[in-house]
């Protein structure tokens, strides 16, 4: 059986396009310049009605770091509650204090409030200051799986870390490499480390199609989009 590839999506064309092109499950974002944030309720409620695979929608109400006000979290909360209402297999989230600690008592709540979904703890783990420690927390908050680099930019990079917790976690949880997980790397990756879950993003960027862009504005026009056929290749190299 080969192992499930997850892609991060971040607009309805990339999502439909990487649905029909063989990804297993998809994280549902927004704004990639900030890393993913919550996708809004006109993308959550199209994507719920279309796609058949799972989707796990991020919810993380800003770019930046994990650290959040009562405000904030509530923000989450209804979030979550929201994904939930929408039929979605599964959430991606994660919080921390201020000593780079694993906040338990949210990441707790926010397993319990998601319910029947999965619970995806994401690469907000990368930040925190013992990953051992922290991957013992996630496992007793509940969560389902941990999305990682390795605490590192690139996850081949972080592959010895990787590989030492799938090995620690065990069947207690599943660990999920990625960043930077491409079809050139991956085969190699999910040997090294054991993980029976990858993620990559397939990232390319499109110029817009626009025919008239103000030369005044010095902006940067390029749209984020995947690539079906690098989607289709990690595939092949699972398989």
């Amino acid at each position: 059986m080969s192992a499930v590839l997850e892609i991060a999506v971040f607009n309805i064309e990339s999502t439909l396009l990487a649905a029909s092109s063989g990804a297993d499950r998809l994280e549902l974002c927004e704004n990639p310049l900030e890393g993913g944030t919550t996708p809004s309720y006109g993308f959550l409620k199209h994507i719920a009605a279309k796609i058949s695979i799972p989707v796990f929608p991020i919810i993380r109400p800003r770019g930046g770091d994990f650290l959040y006000s009562e405000a904030e979290f509530k923000q989450i909360c209804y979030d979550i509650e929201l994904c939930k209402d929408l039929g979605f297999k599964g959430v991606v989230s994660g919080v921390l204090l201020t000593d780079g600690q694993v906040d338990y008592k949210r990441t707790k709540e926010m397993v319990s409030l998601a319910g029947n979904m999965q619970f995806t703890f994401h690469r907000a783990f990368d930040r925190t200051i013992d990953p051992l420690k922290a991957l013992a927390i996630i496992i007793e908050a509940g969560a389902h799986r941990i999305l990682t680099s390795g605490q590192v930019p690139n996850a081949f990079d972080g592959k010895d870390l990787i590989k030492k917790l799938v090995e620690i976690a065990e069947n207690n949880i599943i660990i999920l490499p990625g960043s930077g997980v491409r079809a050139s790397n991956i085969k190699d990756l999910q040997a090294f480390t054991g993980a029976k879950e990858l993620h990559s993003s397939a990232r390319i960027s499109v110029n817009s199609s626009m025919e008239y862009q103000p030369i005044s504005m010095n902006e940067n026009m390029k749209n984020t989009y995947i690539d079906a056929a690098e989607i289709k290749a990690m595939k092949d190299q699972l398989q």
